[in-house]
């Protein structure tokens, strides 16, 4: 059975360059050994990156052992729902891509939230 999206149709594809989702296979699926639910889609952005790493999660920074590409502006990554969601909060939310983000997003923030920083898949 394929995966839904928040919107309720297939999960589509986030990014494979970089490659990204829990399993590095593009997509922001998730399971029981995904502890940090990485089911946003998002586009990175400056301001992002500098909340996050504010934070103490440096995703600017290639990490070789996680096979991590450091990311830059611009860059679609599956990002942890409650971190969105704590950047929401804090007014430095990332654009989300609604086709590409899993429906167990919706445990974390609303799909009205989620709404409000929607891009089109193709952007």
């Amino acid at each position: 059975m394929a995966a839904k999206n928040v919107l309720g149709t297939d999960l589509q594809s986030c990014s494979t360059d970089p490659m990204t989702g829990f399993y590095r296979d593009g997509c922001c699926n998730t399971g029981g050994s995904d502890a940090g639910v990485h089911v946003v889609c998002t586009e990175m952005t400056e301001a992002f990156l500098a909340f996050s790493k504010e934070k103490g999660n440096d995703l600017s920074t290639p990490n070789q052992v996680f096979r991590f590409p450091g990311l830059k502006p611009g860059d679609r990554w599956c990002l942890c729902a409650a971190r969105w969601k704590e950047a929401y909060d804090a007014g430095k939310a990332p654009p989300v891509v609604l086709e590409s983000t899993h429906i167990s997003a919706l445990e974390f923030a609303s799909l009205e939230e989620l709404t409000q920083y929607a891009v089109d898949q193709t952007e």
